[in-house]
């Protein structure tokens, strides 16, 4: 038997160390054959070798075989895991994507106006109080200071000293800084130069108002010159299954674009409701002079969605609900062709065309190429596999005005430091100082219709135009109707866009806006006097007060006076012909409106919006303006 082990355990040996074949071992056995006794005792013991060795083949062979597959098994578990891993990492496809909340829906299941009448009786007691009158009465003058419906981004890391606000060493606040996207504020005392504030002087009494305001906050237009948040969204949307963002913008990843177009958003609709109510806690006491008419105020406003929808929801704030029969709203067309002094560029050719109302853009692209270069870099090296440009980088900061007053809250506002705050926001006062104010060429001339109507409402004069008058864009199909146009009340209303408010503060020619004009690209002026989050943010309203100011007089028949607060802070009116120097922004309304005559036969609509001058101010040009007028019209 020890032999028998013996070969075996040579044959085991051999096959273990050599790795020798079954048909290897057979052969070196069969050689040493030399006769009959060896081959019977060979054919004795061969079948129980040939035995033991299928059954050792066959358990290595399984073992081999299962350790293999658990091997592989094992790297392709890995393989998969590591590209799992990797697909992980990468945006998700939806990413950038369009959400929609359809509400309501087209055909609700469940309405029954029979069973929920709006009006069911049994009111209790209705009698009225008396109007409020906080500009005549109260000792202060409330301002808004803060909109708690939204809620602020941290501003990221600050980089220097310069970060902060240097008159008060803290940060100045994000939603200050976002031009005409930022929400209205009240300024603060002195904003324009004038160290006064809105309250009522003491030595006059209120007597009429003229408030012009802008619509609430909205979403995205559908279209943009520089920026775009939808264009970003839909580039972000059409890559994602090739790029990744991590840090501070990983949330790109999973994020979704979920603003609407124009429309108001439900914050804008509040901003219009809150002014209206403002507006009658300040104001009510005109309203008397209605009653005693036995008549109704008149609002103006246009007839796109938004403008429509921010008139209504001032009436509701300051008349309340029901508010149909205690006012009349005029509804002017804004489109294509239609006079309308409250959107003066549909029927202003120079307005639209590009060479000449877009100067704007050319200033605004290179200011980012310096205060955005830097931030490129950095928001770079958080998105890989997406190439970032200056234009993302600016969106990213539009899309964080835009979501907070949209949704209430946004995270592309983590993103940028105080000072890149600071130049988005001198990025929009470049825009509209050379697109819609003082160094526009069609700024004034837009704005003169809107004067005109002003001054007919001042002088109590119904408009006509005579033979030779310039039209400004005026609808006297409305305006020469005293029932569509009255010009006798002590309340008008009129609602715009921020481009009209920008045009009509230049045509007035409220000069001290414009005094540190024009406006470089490559750095911030110290002491800068024209900011567009001043001077029109969302729902910006403008008050042209009316004052009987006897004591201040040097006529007792000439006692009234006018002033203007932009966002409840009062402007200076040194620049309009005649108008004296004044603590409170004062000037005598008849000096006031002569002034705005003479300024009105300056200006020519046929030049200034049918004019060929591109040429002379085009996009880049050294023509440069500071009374949005264009260039001299040559001599024929």
């Amino acid at each position: 038997m020890d032999v028998e082990r013996g070969e075996y355990g040579a044959y085991d040996d051999e096959h273990e160390v050599n790795g020798g074949t079954e048909h290897e071992a057979l052969l070196s056995i069969h050689k040493n054959i030399d006769d009959d006794s060896q081959l019977s005792k060979l054919s004795f013991t061969q079948p129980r070798f040939t035995i033991w060795h299928l059954v050792v083949a066959f358990v290595v062979g399984i073992g081999v075989s299962l350790g293999g597959q658990y091997g592989l098994s094992k790297f392709v578990c890995v393989s998969t895991a590591n590209a799992a891993n990797v697909n992980a990492n990468l945006a998700n496809p939806n990413a950038g994507s369009t959400q929609i909340h359809n509400f309501p829906p087209l055909s609700p299941t469940n309405i029954f106006p029979s069973l929920f009448p709006t009006n069911v009786g049994y009111a209790g007691g209705t009698p009225t109080g008396a109007e409020p009158a906080l500009v005549a009465t109260a000792p202060s003058y409330p301002m808004r200071t803060s909109t708690p419906e939204l809620v602020k981004g941290k501003v990221g890391v600050k980089v220097s000293d310069s970060d902060s606000d240097s008159d008060s060493g803290k940060e100045k606040d994000l939603f200050k800084l976002w031009g005409n996207l930022s929400p209205w504020y009240s300024n603060k005392r002195g904003t324009f130069g004038l160290d006064s504030g809105a309250e009522t002087p003491e030595e006059c009494t209120v007597s009429g108002l003229h408030l012009l305001h802008r619509h609430g906050a909205r979403y995205p237009t559908a279209w943009a010159s520089y920026g775009g948040p939808a264009d970003f969204a839909k580039r972000l949307h059409d890559s994602a299954p090739t790029w990744n963002a991590q840090g501070e913008l990983e949330f790109l990843n999973e994020w979704t674009y979920k603003l609407g177009e124009e429309v108001l958003t439900p914050f804008g609709r509040q901003q219009l409701f809150d002014l209206g109510v403002s507006m009658r806690l300040k104001y009510g006491f005109l309203l008397e002079r209605f009653t005693e008419k036995e008549r109704v105020p008149v609002f103006r406003t246009e007839s796109q969605d938004r403008m429509l929808n921010s008139a209504i929801n001032f009436a509701i704030g300051f008349f309340g609900y029901p508010h149909y029969d205690k006012y009349q709203q005029s509804i002017t067309i804004e489109a294509d062709g239609f006079n309308n002094t409250l959107a003066p560029y549909d029927t202003c050719h120079n307005a639209r065309y590009r060479p000449i109302s877009d100067r704007g853009t050319w200033y605004v692209e290179r200011w980012a190429e310096r205060y955005l270069n830097e931030t490129r870099e950095r928001i770079q090296g958080m998105l890989e596999g997406y190439e970032v440009s200056l234009e993302d980088v600016y969106t990213m900061q539009q899309m964080c005005a835009y979501e907070t007053v949209s949704l209430g809250f946004s995270k592309f506002c983590t993103l940028f430091t105080q000072t890149e705050w600071e130049g988005f926001d001198y990025s929009l006062d470049l825009y509209f100082w050379y697109n819609s104010a003082f160094g526009s060429p069609v700024a004034r001339v837009q704005g003169a219709g809107w004067i005109r109507e002003l001054i007919a409402r001042l002088e109590h004069k119904v408009l006509g135009r005579t033979q030779n008058e310039q039209g400004f864009s005026v609808n006297y199909t409305l305006d020469s109707d005293p029932r569509t146009f009255p010009v006798d009340e002590s309340l008008y209303v009129d609602a715009t866009h921020e481009v009209v408010v920008l045009n009509i503060l230049t045509g007035l020619n409220l000069s001290t806006l414009a005094a540190n004009g024009p406006l470089p690209y490559d750095h911030i002026p110290e002491n800068q006097t024209f900011k567009v989050s001043q001077l029109a943010p969302f729902a910006t309203n403008v008050q042209f007060q009316i004052l009987d100011c006897p004591s201040l007089s040097s006529s007792q028949t000439q006692t009234q006076n006018i002033r203007i607060l932009v966002n409840d802070a009062p402007v200076p009116l040194t620049g309009i012909t005649g108008c004296p120097p004044s603590p409170h922004g004062l000037c005598p309304l008849r000096t006031f409106v002569e002034a705005q005559k003479a300024g009105l036969e300056r200006v020519s609509w046929e030049w200034g919006c049918e004019g060929d001058y591109a040429d002379v101010v085009g996009v880049g040009k050294d023509w440069e303006s500071v009374t949005g007028d264009p260039p001299p019209q040559p001599r024929k």
